[in-house]
Order: C-alpha cells, then sequence, then structure tokens
C-alpha cells in the first residue's frame, strides 16, 4: 500500500482499472454476510435485493477453463485475499493514480475440512514468480483484450498489473500447486469503510508508531483504530522495524487477528441495525469470483466460518530468501515452500520448519501490535 513501486528489502509496490476493491477482509465479509440469515428470516426482501445489488464480481472459473489444478474435494477451501492499490475514484487521496492497480496485499487463505481452523499464507508482493500467460482486460468500450506472455523471474503483483484478478488467481495456482476455490478483493476505501463500520478495531502498540508516508502517527498504548489509522497501519513500512515490505506484512497478520477479535465480540447477531451497516458495507467494499457473487453465496461462506476464532488461524509468510539476481526482492525459498504447500493440499497445519531460515521471519514488527479487547471508548485520533 505505497505511494509508488518500491523494493522489499526497503519498501512496498502493488492491476485491473474499474474492478478496484481491497483487503484481506474475507473475514469481515463472511461473518457479515452470515447475519444476513436473519435479514432473509425477517422477510426484509428489499433489503436482500439491495445487499444482492451491491456485489461485483468476477467469472475466474469461466476464464480460466480447465486447466487447473483439481479441488481438494475433502471440504477444505483455498482462497485468494487480495488487496489492490488503486489510487482513481475515491482512492485518489492516495496518491497518483497510473492507469493500472497492483496487488498490494495477497493471502492464501486455507479453511480446513470442517471450516473450524485456518492457515494463512502471505505473499510478499515484490517475490519474484514465473508468471504464465495471461488475458488483458478490454480497455474503453472500443479497446480489446490481449495476451501478455509468459514471463520468467517477475514480481508477483504484476500478475494482478496486467491482467486483473484472473491472471492473479492463475499465477498462484502456478506458484503453489493449490486451485484457488475463490477469490475476494477489496481497495483501500472498502477497507476504511468496514473498519468504521465495525466501530474501529481495538488494538495496543508497545512502541509509539509515526510513518507521514501513510498518515499515521500512533502513541504507545491502547487505541481504537478507525478507518483512516487503520490503512495507515497496514500500509505503514517506515514506522516500524527495518522498513521493509516484509516488516509490514507482519503488522498486517497482527492487525487482522485483532479485526477477527472486533468481529467476534462486536454481538452483530444481537443488533439488526448494525448488522445490516456492517453487511450493506461489506458487499460493497468487496469483489469476489462468481462463485460467491450473491448473497446467498456470501451466507453459506458466512455460516461455514462464524465460529472461526484469531486464536484458531495460523498465519506465516511465504518463505523467502533475498533474491540473488537484485537483493531488493525475494523469492521462494523452493523446498520450504512445498512443505507449506503440501501441508495445505493434506490439509494439515503448516509445520514449523518450513519457514525456519525465511528471511520473513527475522522480522520483528509483528510484536508492536497486539489485540485488546477490553472495553475502550471511542475510536483514537492521535496524530489525526
Amino acid at each position: 500500500m505505497l505511494e509508488q513501486q518500491q523494493p522489499t528489502g526497503s519498501s512496498p509496490s502493488g492491476a485491473g482499472a474499474g474492478r478496484r476493491r481491497r483487503r484481506r477482509t474475507l473475514h469481515i465479509v463472511a461473518w457479515a454476510s452470515a447475519g444476513l440469515v436473519l435479514v432473509g428470516a425477517s422477510g426484509a426482501g428489499y433489503l436482500y435485493h439491495r445487499l444482492n445489488a451491491n456485489i461485483h464480481s468476477v467469472d475466474i472459473d469461466g476464464a480460466l477453463g480447465g486447466h487447473r489444478p483439481a479441488p481438494l474435494g475433502n471440504g477444505a477451501m483455498d482462497i485468494l485475499v487480495l488487496g489492490s492499490d488503486s489510487r482513481s475514484g475515491a482512492n485518489r487521496g492516495y496518491g497518483h493514480d497510473s492507469g493500472t492497480a497492483r496487488s498490494d496485499t495477497a493471502m492464501v487463505v486455507h479453511l480446513d475440512s470442517g471450516h473450524k481452523a485456518a492457515s494463512v499464507v502471505s505473499i510478499p508482493r515484490d517475490t519474484l514468480v514465473d508468471r504464465p500467460a495471461c488475458r488483458t482486460p478490454k480497455h474503453g468500450r472500443h479497446g480489446a483484450a490481449g495476451t501478455a506472455p509468459a514471463a520468467p523471474h517477475v514480481m508477483f503483483n504484476t500478475a494482478y498489473e496486467v491482467g486483473g484478478p484472473v491472471c492473479a488467481v492463475k499465477t498462484v495456482e502456478r506458484l503453489t500447486g493449490l486451485r484457488m476455490d475463490h477469490y475476494v478483493e477489496v481497495d483501500f476505501t472498502g477497507f476504511k469503510d468496514l473498519v468504521n463500520a465495525l466501530g474501529g478495531v481495538p488494538l495496543t502498540t508497545s512502541a509509539a508508531i509515526h510513518d507521514p508516508k501513510s498518515h499515521l502517527s500512533l502513541a504507545a498504548g491502547r487505541h481504537t483504530l478507525d478507518g483512516a489509522q487503520a490503512l495507515g497501519l497496514v500500509r505503514t513500512r517506515h514506522g516500524v522495524a527495518d522498513g521493509s515490505d516484509l516488516g509490514r506484512i507482519q503488522l498486517q497478520q497482527a492487525f487482522m487477528k485483532a479485526l477477527l477479535d472486533r468481529i467476534a465480540g462486536i454481538g452483530l447477531f444481537t443488533s439488526p441495525t448494525k448488522l445490516f451497516s456492517v453487511a450493506d458495507t461489506s458487499t460493497r467494499a468487496v469483489t469476489t469470483d462468481t462463485g460467491l457473487g450473491s448473497v446467498n453465496k456470501l451466507m453459506g461462506l458466512g455460516e461455514s466460518v462464524r465460529h472461526l476464532k484469531s486464536g484458531h488461524v495460523h498465519m506465516v509468510t511465504l518463505p523467502v530468501r533475498y533474491a540473488v539476481s537484485d537483493p531488493n526482492r525475494v523469492e521462494p525459498i523452493d523446498a520450504q515452500a512445498r512443505k507449506v504447500w503440501a501441508a495445505l493440499r493434506a490439509d494439515k497445519p503448516i509445520p514449523a520448519a518450513a519457514t525456519k531460515g525465511s528471511v520473513a521471519d527475522r522480522v520483528d514488527a509483528g510484536k508492536v501490535v497486539a489485540p485488546h479487547t477490553a472495553p475502550h471508548p471511542s475510536p483514537s485520533t492521535s496524530g489525526r
């Protein structure tokens, strides 16, 4: 989440005009949509159709066809969650829009066969990968779609830049050997609105965080972050640790756990007004694959993860090392990455040995942020 494309070792970076939405908010969407069961039970047909009309979806299955990894078939599910860094429209306040967007954040979310636990694997956006050939989207009313040729050893986030969600999914499937059953994407503004709809997210910072580039200033202590502050936190690199994108990933993972705790403790299902507000915001904030592109489909996913707590979510970063060809980029440690993807394929926990020695595990940024569940006053205004 970023002002401009910069290297992993000392910065961030991040396609597809017209389909921009953002951030690792699978669980907000899932929990909120689960509550739509209550809306439907009340017979509020207008509300149902309004929420259904909010959802924007992309036919990824149709675009990719049959040349894909086979589904796991055991009830487990893999979902690609992307944050896009579009700077157009409501997002223009976050920098210049070059006409494209990039995948600023990428997570493979694996729900186990009972949907009682999850493993989340973050893919650094500057990871060098072999990108497959991808169809490029049409530009404008009369523009024609084309093809971006396969490209070896390019940054992961270029997949979304050249071919949007379909190319991002295709690239992840090539990288992991796993079929992505679903796709969820959120943009800057969608992320902010979701956090605000939840009444902010409580957390504790063990050290002060000041980063003018992400518009964030927080003292050490307890906060309830509003949407703008939460966005600043998950975008910051320079405010903590070594200033790398790997450190920022750890902050994002820590914030996601605080977010899950907030959703679990907010009492959505006892407040129809709050429930509808979150559901309305959630469905407007995301782009999904067509497999999740309706209220009923989101409801099904939401019901299945309704009791998933942060303590049952294991988060890791893809094991990487600094690239030999460019120390400002990273590349997968192949033998260890295979262990990560094999664990997901077998629906087993990711072993600690799979990430041992990864440069991502040498960063301590995640220790700066921790969730707290005690009551807290209105959203913090520090630095605002």
